[in-house]
């Protein structure tokens, strides 16, 4: 490919885009004040209910944007709350919708095992959307799983008011 078939790639990519009627959307992320407001208000929760977590905040990508451990928290729960902000962001679902799906018999059981052993299936992780895209995760670890996925439903409302605001 010469510099001028480059070039007429180029202009008609950039006509194509000139020329479109559809908007262009401006995908949100998820910022450190962001995530830290979040487990802010995660962690006056889950001081109301009784638990001591660790609150992974990440990005779209799984990555951790902010971890909160606690005082008082399990050292198994930094762990697994960083590996549920990180399965729900590779998968796109909740850790909690995924426990059926990865029980014996279920359409993804021994997901688990992929990723190197870092998908979660039991509850505590909710991905965090923006206008319905998934812009980041949060984990949560330290209490039952119960608590665990209370607080993260929690934190997912939470997020939705504070990316509003």
């Amino acid at each position: 490919m010469n510099e001028k078939d480059l070039q007429s790639i180029i202009s008609r990519i950039v006509s194509e885009v000139k020329n479109s009627s559809e908007p262009l959307r401006t995908v949100r992320t998820v910022t450190l004040s962001l995530a830290k407001r979040l487990a802010a208000e995660v962690e006056l929760e889950a001081a109301r209910i009784g638990v001591k977590p660790v609150v992974v905040v990440a990005d779209s990508s799984g990555r951790p944007i902010l971890c909160e451990v606690t005082d008082g928290a399990f050292i198994a729960s930094y762990d697994v709350a960083l590996q549920k902000a990180y399965t729900v962001t590779a998968l796109k679902m909740s850790t909690a919708d995924l426990k059926p799906l990865a029980q014996p018999g279920g359409s993804l059981y021994g997901i688990q095992f992929t990723n190197d052993c870092h998908i979660v299936v039991f509850g505590g992780g909710e991905p965090l959307r923006d206008g319905g895209e998934v812009v980041g995760g949060l984990g949560v670890s330290g209490g039952t799983e119960a608590e665990d996925t209370a607080l993260a439903a929690f934190g997912a409302k939470a997020f939705e008011r504070l990316v509003s605001e």
